[in-house]
C-alpha cells in the first residue's frame, strides 16, 4: 500500500515539474519582459494553487523547484505585481509544504535583502506587510529552527519596527514576540539590539502600536536579555500616563509577567513593584483589577519562594486591631516585598513628589499612599524622609496630591509608635510652624488609635497653645489647620481632652480672634461645643465658665505692651464677647486690663478697639458684663479712671472716635439704669464739662448722645447748678438748634425745656434774667424755622419757659410776630400764656 502511495506522489511530483518547467525557464531567462514574467507566475499559481495537493508533494517541487527563483524574483523583480505573486506563492508553499525550516537559508536572506538597509527599500507598504508577515508565518513554522539565523531576523525588524506604515510596525512587534517565544535559549544574543527601535516606537501616534510595542517588550526582554529592564523602565513608566486605558492595561500586564517570569526579578524587585502598584489607583476599575490580581499572584509567590525565612512571620502575623477604614491588609507576601524594598523606592518617589510635573506628583502621592499602607511599622525608620516630603507636599497647589499626603500621614499614625512620630513632629513647630507641618500633625493624630496617644495629650496640648504657635500668625489657612489639628484631637481622645481642655480653648480663642470669615468663627465654635460635649458640659459657656479666669490672665500677661497690632487685643475681645454672661464672673481682672489700657497716653486704635468692645458689653450689660449683677461696685473706676480721661479733647480722627465710644458707654450706662441718680450725684463735676464739650463733636451721633446725657443730668441734679453752670449748659445746647442733624436739633430743644424746669425751681433764678430774656429771642428766632418739627418743639419749650417772665415774654413776641413767615405759633404761645394768667 505505501509502495503504491509512494510511487504515485513521485509520479505527481514528476508530472508536476514538467508542468512548471517551461514558465520556470522563462522566469530565468535575462531578456524576459514583465508581461512574459506575469505570465509566467500567474502560469505556476495555476498549478501549484489552482488543485489540491498532498504536503509530501508541495514540499518535493517547493523546496527543488520554486523557492529559489521565487526569492530571487521577490528581493530583485522591479514589477511589483510580480513581486506580489512571488510573495503569495510563497507563503503557499511555506504554509503547505511539510518541511518548512529547509526553506530558513534562501528566504530569509532575501527578506533582508529586500527590508534591510542600504540597498532594501521595497516601496509598496502592502507588500512590506506582506514581508513581514511571510516572516511571521516563517517563525510560526519553524521555531527553534530559526536560531542560527537570529542575526537576519534582528536586523529586518530593526528595520520594520520603525517602518513608515503602522501596520508593519505592529506586524514587527508580533514578530518580535514571537521570535523570543521561539528561541528563548538564543535570543538574549539579540535580543538587545531589538529594544533601541522598540523604545523608538513606544510613544508612536496609533494607540494600538503602542500597545503592541509594550506587549513585544515585555517578551524581548523576558526570553532575552533581562539585563535590558533597566533600558526600557523609564519609557514604560511614561506610558502609565498614556491617555489610552488600553495602553495602561498593557504596561500592567508586562510588568506584571515579569514580576512572575523574570529570571533576574530579584534584581528589579525595587525597579518593578512601584509601576505595578501604581496602576492600582488606575481610573479604569478593570486595570487597577489587572494590577491587584497580578500583585496577589507575585506575593504568594514569593511567600512560597521565602517559607524558611518567613517561618515566624507567618506563625505570629496578628493583624492590627487598628487598620484603617475601607482598606483591606494586604497578604504577607506583598507586605514584606514593599518592606524589604522601600529603602531603595522611597528616596525616588520622594523626589517625584517635587517634580515639576502635576500629573507626576499626584501619581508619586497615590502610590506613597499605597506603599505606607504595605509597610505598616517598617515606615519608622523612614520616618525623617517622610515627614520631610510630606511638609512639602502638604503645601502644593494640587489639592489631589494634599488629599493623598494626608492620607499618607494618617497611616503613620496608624502603624508608627507615637514616641517616634512626635519626637519628630513637634521641632518643626518649635521654629515657626507651616500650615503644612499643622496639616500633617492633624493627619497623624486622626490616624492614631485613642489608646496609643492618650500618654501623649498633655503634650500635644502644651505644643499647640504655645504662643509661637497659635498667636503668630493672623493668616486664614494656617489657622485653620491649626482649627483641625483640635478637632482630630477631639475626635480621637474624646474624654482624654478633659485634661487640656484650657490649652485647647487658648487655641480656639485665637484662631477666633483672627480677622476672618463668618464661617470660621462658625467652625471653631462648633469646635468648642465638642469640646464641651467630651466633658458632659452643656454648652461652650460652660467651658468659659470653666476657664474664664485662666484665659483673662493667659491674654493680658502683656497687657502693659499692647498695641493695635497685639494679637492679644482681638483675642481679649473674643474672651469679653463670645463668654456670654460668665464675663460677668471675671469683673477683677477685666476691668484691671480696661484700666491699665485705656489710659490716654496708650495707643488710640487699640483704646478704640477696646472701647468698642466695652460698649458692646455695656449695651447688653443685664446679659454679659452685669449678668451676676456686681457691675455696680465698679461704676466708679470705669468713669472716672475709664471714662473721664477719654474725654479729654485731643486732635485727631482717632481721638474723635475714642471720644464718641466712650460718650456712647456713658449713655449706655445711663440708659440702662445702672448710672443710678445717686451715682450720677458723685460723677457729676467730673463729667459735666467734658459732655457739654461732646456737644461739639463732629459725630452726629455723639451729639445727640451727649445732648440726651445733658437732659439726664439736668433732670437729676439741675436745681443744684450754680449760675456757671446754669450759662454754660444752655449756651452749648441753644447752639444745637442750629445743628445739621434733625435728630440733635429736636433732643436740643428736649434738653431746653428741661433746663427751664430747672431754673424754675433754683436758687440762682433771679441772677439769670438777663440770660433767660436772650435765650427767649433766640427761641423765638426758631419758632419760625423751615422745618416744622423744630417749630412744635421750640413752641413746647417757650410753654415751658413762659412761666418764668411771662410778661418779658410777651413783650419780646409782639416786637417779632409781624416778622414771621408762620405766625401762628406766635399767637398760640401768646394764647398760651394768658391762659395760664387767668387760671393762676
Amino acid at each position: 500500500g505505501s509502495m503504491a502511495a509512494a510511487e504515485a506522489a513521485a509520479e505527481a511530483v514528476s508530472e508536476l515539474s514538467q508542468a512548471l518547467a517551461r514558465p520556470l525557464s522563462l522566469l530565468q531567462q535575462p531578456d524576459c519582459g514583465r508581461a512574459a514574467r506575469l505570465r509566467a507566475l500567474e502560469d505556476i499559481r495555476g498549478h501549484v494553487q489552482g488543485r489540491p495537493l498532498p504536503g509530501a508533494v508541495l514540499q518535493e517541487v517547493f523546496a527543488a523547484r520554486l523557492l529559489r527563483p521565487l526569492s530571487r524574483c521577490l528581493a530583485g523583480d522591479g514589477a511589483e505585481r510580480c513581486r506580489e505573486l512571488a510573495l503569495q506563492l510563497l507563503r503557499h508553499g511555506l504554509g503547505h509544504a511539510e518541511r518548512p525550516c529547509e526553506a530558513l537559508p534562501v528566504l530569509l536572506p532575501a527578506l533582508a535583502q529586500r527590508l534591510c538597509p542600504p540597498q532594501g527599500a521595497e516601496p509598496s507598504e502592502e507588500l512590506r506587510l506582506g514581508l513581514v508577515q511571510l516572516l511571521g508565518l516563517l517563525l510560526q513554522r519553524c521555531g527553534a529552527a530559526a536560531a542560527p539565523y537570529l542575526g537576519d531576523i534582528a536586523r529586518v525588524l530593526q528595520a520594520t519596527l520603525l517602518d513608515h506604515y503602522a501596520e508593519v510596525r505592529r506586524e514587527s512587534c508580533r514578530c518580535a514576540e514571537a521570535c523570543a517565544r521561539a528561541v528563548p535559549e538564543h535570543f538574549h544574543m539579540q535580543s538587545e539590539s531589538l529594544i533601541k527601535p522598540l523604545m523608538q516606537t513606544i510613544s508612536h501616534q496609533h494607540y494600538r502600536v503602542r500597545v503592541d510595542v509594550i506587549q513585544a517588550t515585555g517578551a524581548v526582554i523576558q526570553f532575552g536579555n533581562g539585563k535590558s529592564v533597566d533600558d526600557v523602565l523609564s519609557h514604560l513608566a511614561q506610558r502609565l500616563f498614556d491617555e489610552i486605558p488600553k495602553v495602561r492595561h498593557a504596561v500592567t500586564t508586562v510588568i506584571g509577567e515579569w514580576l512572575l517570569h523574570l529570571r533576574d526579578r530579584y534584581s528589579y524587585f525595587h525597579k518593578l513593584i512601584p509601576l505595578l502598584l501604581g496602576s492600582f489607583t488606575d481610573e479604569i476599575p478593570e486595570n487597577a483589577k489587572v494590577a491587584w490580581t497580578y500583585w496577589e499572584k507575585i506575593g504568594l509567590q514569593w511567600e512560597k519562594e521565602n517559607e524558611e525565612d518567613l517561618k515566624d512571620k507567618m506563625d505570629f502575623s496578628v493583624s492590627p486591631s487598628h487598620y484603617p477604614k475601607g482598606e483591606t491588609r494586604p497578604g504577607l507576601g506583598c507586605r514584606e516585598l514593599v518592606s524589604r524594598n522601600l529603602s531603595k523606592i522611597l528616596p525616588g518617589l520622594c523626589h517625584d513628589m517635587t517634580d515639576w510635573l502635576g500629573s507626576t506628583r499626584i501619581k508619586a502621592s497615590q502610590l506613597l499612599y499605597t506603599l505606607l499602607l504595605h509597610a505598616e511599622d517598617h515606615i519608622t525608620q523612614h520616618m525623617e524622609l517622610l515627614l520631610r516630603t510630606l511638609y512639602q507636599a502638604c503645601s502644593d497647589e494640587e489639592s489631589e496630591v494634599v488629599k493623598n499626603s494626608v492620607k499618607a500621614a494618617e497611616l503613620i499614625g496608624t502603624f508608627v509608635s507615637p514616641k517616634v512620630s512626635l519626637k519628630l513632629i513637634t521641632p518643626a513647630f518649635e521654629q515657626t510652624p507651616k500650615a503644612s507641618c499643622v496639616m500633617v500633625l492633624a493627619a497623624v493624630i486622626r490616624g492614631s488609635p485613642k489608646e496609643i496617644l492618650q500618654p501623649h495629650v498633655t503634650q500635644l496640648g502644651n505644643t499647640l497653645s504655645q504662643a509661637g504657635v497659635c498667636q503668630r500668625s493672623e493668616e486664614v489657612f494656617y489657622m485653620e489647620q491649626l482649627l483641625y489639628c483640635v478637632q482630630a484631637l477631639i475626635e480621637v481622645c474624646q474624654e482624654d481632652c478633659k485634661e487640656i481642655s484650657l490649652q485647647l480653648m487658648k487655641v480656639l480663642v485665637a484662631i477666633m480672634a483672627i480677622p476672618s470669615s463668618q464661617d470660621l468663627k462658625e467652625k471653631v465654635e462648633k469646635t468648642m461645643s465638642s469640646l464641651a460635649a467630651v466633658q458632659q458640659l452643656e454648652s461652650f459657656h460652660c467651658l468659659y465658665k470653666q476657664h474664664i479666669i485662666q484665659l483673662l490672665e493667659w491674654v493680658s500677661v502683656s497687657c502693659e505692651g499692647w498695641s493695635c497690632y497685639s494679637p492679644e487685643v482681638l483675642q481679649f475681645e473674643v474672651i469679653a464677647t463670645h463668654s456670654g454672661p460668665v464675663i460677668g464672673e471675671a469683673l477683677d481682672d477685666i476691668i484691671l486690663v480696661l484700666k491699665t489700657c485705656l489710659q490716654p497716653n496708650r495707643d488710640p486704635q487699640m483704646r478704640l478697639k477696646l472701647f468698642t468692645v466695652l460698649s458692646q458689653l455695656l449695651q447688653k450689660a443685664s446679659e454679659t458684663i452685669n449678668s451676676q449683677g456686681l457691675f455696680p461696685v465698679y461704676l466708679e473706676t470705669v468713669i472716672k479712671d475709664i471714662l473721664a480721661p477719654n474725654l479729654q479733647w485731643h486732635a485727631g480722627r482717632t481721638a474723635a472716635a475714642i471720644r464718641a465710644t466712650a460718650v456712647l458707654c456713658l449713655w449706655a450706662l445711663i440708659h440702662c439704669e445702672m448710672l443710678s441718680p445717686k451715682e450720677i450725684l458723685k460723677v457729676k463735676d467730673e463729667l459735666m464739662p467734658q459732655i457739654i464739650a461732646s456737644l461739639d463733636e463732629d459725630s452726629k451721633i455723639t451729639r445727640l448722645m451727649a445732648c440726651r446725657i445733658v437732659d439726664v443730668f439736668l433732670k437729676v441734679c439741675g436745681r443744684q447748678f450754680d449760675a456757671d453752670k446754669f450759662k454754660n449748659t444752655y449756651t452749648e445746647v441753644l447752639k444745637r438748634l442750629d445743628d445739621a442733624s434733625c435728630d440733635v436739633r429736636l433732643a436740643a430743644a428736649h434738653t431746653l425745656a428741661d433746663w427751664f424746669k430747672c431754673l424754675k425751681d433754683s436758687d440762682v433764678k433771679s441772677s439769670m434774667e438777663g440770660h433767660v430774656e436772650f435765650l427767649y429771642q433766640e427761641l423765638l428766632v426758631h419758632l419760625d424755622d423751615p422745618d416744622e418739627n423744630l417749630q412744635k418743639a421750640v413752641l413746647e419749650v417757650l410753654k415751658e419757659g413762659s412761666i418764668l417772665y411771662p410778661d418779658l415774654l410777651v413783650r419780646e413776641i409782639e416786637g417779632v410776630v409781624h416778622k414771621h413767615q408762620t405766625p401762628v405759633y406766635c399767637n398760640q404761645l401768646l394764647h398760651h400764656i394768658q391762659s395760664a394768667k387767668e387760671s393762676a
